[in-house]
């Protein structure tokens, strides 16, 4: 901007007399939770609240020795603040580096100032692709467009002028020019609604969302069944005590109340982890969701490429009016009457670093993604327009056509220059319009691109590239990086917007994509049941991130793009995709093996509870014995296994992967449970003696099941599941009257439960194979429909 010297801007002592009066654009709350928040959400649950009324219950029994279980709730309750609270401290970090400055006037000079340094009155200077952070009024304009969409819902530029007001939220789609702010800090929009771009979420994710679904409901069985085991109990004339041991003990075994947890804490720990491989995470459960994607659309600059360009080749067409020469002198003039800051812009002021002073600018539009050119006017000597060659002219003539394509057969981004008579009239273009040359660029593909795509297509990722660049242009660079089908290619300038969903599958390059045409593409995919990844860097790209289930930026891209992102890569390095994608494996196959843990306890204290409301005898457990199970074969191990690598590829449904281990381990456990009951009571055998046996059982039962969710099987899981067994027996050898047991020592319970422990695992695996092909019914079902 040439005007800009006629602005002293606010001097050093005013701009701290402000601050000093409370008029900084200070910072907005922190994107990420409160210590407060952090402790109030892992320790003000429900089920939290429902241990506690079950502690109540115990403590009015005097028999303190079952409280032993809030040890592992308080333990949980911990574990999950230090883990999010280790989180924060990164993303937060991690945030601060991702913060980009403002260029100001002060004292007549520009200055680059953090964020919340600018003050009331501070002139801002603006550019394509930054996002405004404070409102104010322009008070100079070379063609700004603004994307006011996070304040408006409505996505189309607004354009503005002198004295029109701008506001924080929203991000300069074309354009550039100098604004004042009037309004910062708790007065502006940036203060919430720039927040709802870039706020970082809690542990929000899918898995999340299933377990605390799945917890409600349990929620509504645990109480009334808890209640009417007890009342059935003390109505068979069981004791008031041991009824309400026997009722808590059954709802503690239907509370998987660390499983919410260990999930939050696997995602906390992989933000972690990519934190320092340079990923900020901006949404926890993106980590898990970025694993699932199976489309991942990629726009070529950026992505494919370093967003460097290098001008390779000038052809002059009009040589009986220019020479090249006197086309470099025009060319340069129009380039830095444009003084754009894109990467094309860039190129070619490398190019044409000196332009022809004779050239006055008296008026300019700068580039837009959805006009495809740029024009300036200058006084006396007419206006020039620059941009793809297809949007300013319908035709070419033959050996021109041939020329343009040679180019996009190697790669190259074509420049139409032309000029007209008059001067520039809104955004239309002229009919006059008279072609000077063409202007050929060359991309620098990514040196990881190739090996990063490779790793992807193995793992069956579909790639979509989407790109505003030629068709022909953008297949030859995919298929410089490798991508599948670069030939498949389609010019999406010639596609109306209800073609859309039936290209998605045909099409892998998409060309002369606008913005709004990258968001429906994303929509079309995710409506055919894909789980869509999209990765840009620009203003063009904002509306297609939002619409994406996981949305990818670099940090060099612009400040918008990066503000709706999930991941900004900080180091701009396309291959930390795939350290992205094995985090995510990882927690989802991890958490699946510690899920069927947790809900082997559920499984199996639901059927029992709701069994021994009808039948006149006491519940086989009390909490305390519930304590070591829960312990020893659920909790120690989860922590260990959660975190344990797998990036194998996930197959299978969630739930049906979960609940086959977890319903197979639980009937098990109630049918060796009812089998204690019968027999016992056949052999007159005391409740402590078929207590005993019973605990005895499961806590087998769950160590054959933590065996086969294990898998693979190391010499240091082998190691673990010993250690933990041999802890277990020593219960039963040293600690008896601790737990409320007897002695399992003696013959006449041996020869009852060592026939079991060796049925045990063959029982587990029959009834893992019964369960296998219940819950792959409704998928046959659905394939002989299809036939």
């Amino acid at each position: 901007m040439e005007n800009i010297s006629k602005y002293p801007g606010l001097t050093q002592l005013e701009a701290e007399n402000r601050k000093a009066r409370g008029e900084a654009n200070l910072s907005a709350p922190s994107t990420t939770r409160s210590f407060r928040q952090i402790f109030a959400e892992n320790s003000l649950t429900l089920f939290n609240f429902i241990n506690l009324i079950i502690a109540g219950f115990i403590i009015y029994t005097g028999s303190y020795k079952n409280l032993l279980f809030l040890g592992v709730i308080v333990t949980n309750t911990f574990i999950g603040i230090y883990q999010e609270l280790k989180a924060k401290k990164n993303i937060d970090s991690l945030t601060l580096l991702n913060q980009t400055k403002v260029t100001v006037i002060r004292d007549y000079e520009k200055q680059e100032i953090p964020q919340d340094e600018v003050v009331k009155d501070d002139l801002i200077m603006l550019r394509r692709g930054q996002q405004i952070i404070v409102d104010g009024i322009v008070i100079e304009t070379e063609g700004i467009e603004c994307d006011e969409s996070q304040l408006t819902g409505e996505s189309d530029p607004v354009e503005k002028f002198n004295g029109s007001e701008v506001f924080s939220g929203s991000f300069v789609v074309s354009g550039n020019g100098l604004m004042q702010a009037t309004k910062v800090g708790a007065d502006s929009y940036s203060y919430k609604i720039t927040m709802e771009a870039k706020q970082t979420q809690g542990i929000y994710s899918e898995l999340v969302m299933m377990m605390k679904k799945m917890i409600r409901i349990l929620t509504f069985v645990i109480i009334p069944v808890g209640a009417m085991l007890m009342f059935t109990s003390i109505a068979s004339g069981i004791h008031l005590d041991k009824a309400i041991l026997g009722s808590t003990a059954a709802m503690i075994g239907m509370i998987p109340e660390g499983l919410v947890l260990i999930t939050s804490v696997a995602l906390a720990v992989g933000v972690v982890k990519l934190s320092k491989k340079n990923v900020l995470v901006q949404t926890m459960g993106s980590i898990e969701t970025l694993a699932r994607v199976d489309v991942l659309c990629l726009d070529k600059t950026g992505t494919l490429t370093s967003g460097k360009l290098k001008v390779v080749e000038r052809e002059v067409l009009a040589s009986d009016t220019f020479t090249n020469e006197e086309f470099d002198s025009l060319v340069a003039s129009v380039v830095h009457g444009l003084d754009e800051d894109n990467a094309t812009g860039q190129a070619l002021m490398d190019e044409y670093p000196n332009k022809n002073q004779a050239f006055r600018l008296t008026k300019q539009i700068p580039f837009s993604s959805a006009r495809k050119w740029s024009a300036v006017s200058f006084e006396n000597n007419g206006s020039y327009y620059m941009g793809a060659p297809e949007y300013l002219f319908a035709s070419f003539e033959e050996k021109q056509i041939d020329k343009m394509n040679e180019a996009m057969a190697h790669g190259l981004r074509i420049i139409a220059v032309a000029k007209s008579l008059g001067e520039i009239e809104g955004s239309e273009l002229p009919e006059n319009l008279e072609l000077l040359g063409f202007i050929y660029l060359e991309d620098e593909i990514r040196p990881e691109a190739p090996q990063t795509l490779a790793y992807f297509k193995k793992e069956e990722v579909d790639i979509c590239i989407i790109s505003g660049d030629h068709p022909e242009t953008v297949s030859q660079i995919a298929k410089r990086a490798g991508v599948n089908n670069p030939d498949k290619k389609i010019d999406m300038s010639q596609v109306k917007d209800e073609e859309i969903p039936s290209l998605v599958d045909e099409y892998r390059v998409f060309g002369r994509v606008s913005p709004e045409q990258k968001r429906l593409l994303v929509t079309a995919l995710q409506n055919k049941d894909h789980v869509v990844g999209m990765t840009g860097d620009g203003v063009n790209d904002i509306l297609a991130l939002k619409k994406a289930d996981c949305s990818i930026v670099m940090s060099n891209g612009s400040d918008a793009a990066k503000g709706v992102a999930d991941f900004v890569l900080l180091d701009s390095n396309f291959d930390s995709l795939v350290g992205v994608v094995l985090e995510g494996r990882k927690v989802i196959n991890n958490i699946q093996r510690v899920a069927s843990l947790y809900l082997t306890k559920t499984v199996f204290s639901m059927i029992l509870a709701a069994v021994y409301i009808f039948i006149a005898s006491t519940y086989p457990f009390q909490p305390i014995q519930l304590s070591p199970i829960s312990s020893l074969t659920v909790g120690i191990p989860s922590f260990f296994l959660a975190l344990r690598p797998n990036t194998a590829p996930i197959k299978g449904r969630f739930l049906k992967n979960v609940f086959e281990p977890a319903l197979a381990s639980g009937f098990s456990v109630v049918i060796f449970t009812l089998s204690i009951e019968v027999i016992g009571n056949m052999l007159n055998w005391s409740y402590d003696e078929k207590s005993t046996v019973t605990v005895w059982l499961t806590g087998l039962v769950c160590f054959v099941a933590l065996h086969f969710i294990a898998r693979p099987l190391t010499w240091k899981i082998y190691l673990l599941i010993g250690s933990l067994f041999a802890i277990f027996l020593t219960i039963f050898v040293f600690f008896t009257d601790i737990f409320s047991l007897v002695n399992i020592f003696t013959f006449h319970l041996m020869v009852v439960y060592v026939p079991m422990m060796i049925v045990a695992p063959f029982l587990f695996h029959k009834l893992k194979q019964l369960f296998h092909y219940l819950l792959n019914l409704d998928i046959k079902s659905k394939k002989a429909k299809s036939y």
